[in-house]
């Protein structure tokens, strides 16, 4: 079953797709508001911070998720990579992957779908994940990331100041770990 396009999506997302062994992207479902399609979650200083995409307006009006354009009426992007640096700025893989992430927010991409998949073929790439990525050619439905997902403990940015933060962005593991993972 496919799974829904999601921001930088958490561990649990990935851990759905690990069992499935590929990536299938449902492309043809209408976009749901409150769900981690244009929302994520990072450790930070202060402890979880929600960055949330900006849309333009239109998109609770049974839109294609392929169709809902992301809002540039603020500089959300600057935003969310000034969150992203101040969150893993000292995190051991930061450096490694900083350039190539920061491109991927500078570049002002039009539809939320699409800057989704650049993000997730970044994360498949990085983690050395040998993952098939496609799109449903229908609509198919989705699959939901299990709620008793219980991730593997590593050493997150913050955990002196807030314990370890279970099932955040993937972000926040590639940061910290880098190739490895703890998906299961």
């Amino acid at each position: 079953m496919p799974l829904h396009t999601a921001y930088l999506p958490p561990l649990s997302w990935f851990d759905t797709a690990q069992k499935q062994g590929y990536i299938e992207l449902e492309a043809f479902e209408h976009y749901q508001k409150g769900s981690t399609r244009n929302r994520c979650l990072i450790a930070a200083p202060n402890g979880v911070q929600r960055l949330s995409i900006p849309l333009e307006k239109g998109k609770h009006q049974q839109t294609p998720i392929r169709d809902v354009r992301i809002a540039y009426t603020e500089k959300w992007h600057i935003t969310h990579w000034r969150s992203i640096q101040t969150a893993y700025g000292n995190a051991p893989f930061f450096e490694y992957f900083s350039d190539e992430l920061a491109a991927i927010f500078h570049q002002k991409t039009t539809f939320l779908y699409d800057f989704n998949l650049l993000l997730l073929e970044f994360v498949v790439k990085k983690a050395g994940w040998n993952w098939e990525i496609k799109a449903t050619p229908e609509y198919r439905g989705t699959t939901e990331p299990t709620h008793d997902y219980q991730p593997k403990r590593y050493a997150q940015t913050f955990e002196d100041r807030h314990g370890f933060i279970p099932d955040l962005s993937v972000l926040d593991a590639l940061m910290c770990c880098g190739r490895h993972i703890p998906l299961i």
